[in-house]
């Protein structure tokens, strides 16, 4: 594995309008303004998980995504939750694929873009356990987000247990070569402890929005 630094680190937002106050329209403002930010600062890959808008809503919210992007001339990358469809109608770089047996197979998606002549689209899973892990390999997917690493705190109040640095360093051995974001109670903090367990880099929602907050 590639020893990551700070220097090194590859950096994954995942956006939340939800954390933004106002309306709808207000929302989505505010979360286009943080999408700016991330885009001048040339982070990496930048996960739109906005799941319960329309179809034609989300895939306006990716062209604006992607047209900052190509303004600012950044290397940052748009992939789009759980809808290859969405993906290709907006021209994003690929598509997030979570846990849930009712996703399409990475190589269902590669043939979708293939049939509609598109560019190779960037995969990346969510893996929440070894068993997971494991089971992506073979995909050859782009990246996997091992969750959670840490502690973090639920909506009903609760803290959901972290799965620690162990099985972060473990998680990154059984997917080697494919690089591992830790995620979940991730903060600036901890960030070196998860490079030192072989983390590619770090990925969050909370860990990158500036709202006020608890980590996660």
């Amino acid at each position: 594995m590639a020893p990551y630094t700070d220097l090194t680190m590859l950096r994954y937002a995942i956006t939340s309008r939800a954390l933004y106050p106002g309306s709808e329209q207000e929302k989505q403002t505010a979360l286009l303004a943080e999408a700016a930010r991330w885009i001048a600062d040339g982070i990496d890959f930048i996960q739109l998980r906005e799941k319960d808008l329309p179809a034609a809503t989300l895939a306006n919210l990716a062209r604006n995504l992607l047209e900052m992007t190509a303004l600012a001339v950044s290397p940052t990358r748009l992939l789009v939750n759980s809808r290859p469809d969405i993906a290709l109608a907006s021209g994003a770089h690929g598509v997030h694929l979570t846990a849930s047996p009712d996703e399409l197979a990475p190589c269902q998606i590669r043939d979708l873009f293939l049939s509609a002549r598109a560019t190779k689209p960037l995969i990346t899973l969510s893996c929440h356990n070894l068993v997971e892990v494991h089971r992506a390999h073979p995909h050859q997917v782009d990246a996997i987000l091992f969750a959670p690493v840490f502690e973090k705190p639920l909506a009903d109040g609760e803290d959901l247990p972290g799965q620690g640095l162990d099985q972060l360093r473990a998680a990154c051995l059984a997917a080697a070569p494919i690089p591992v974001f830790a995620l979940g109670g991730v903060t600036a903090e901890n960030t070196p402890e998860c490079l030192k367990a072989g983390a590619a880099g770090v990925a969050g929602i909370r860990l990158f929005h500036r709202v006020p907050h608890k980590e996660s």
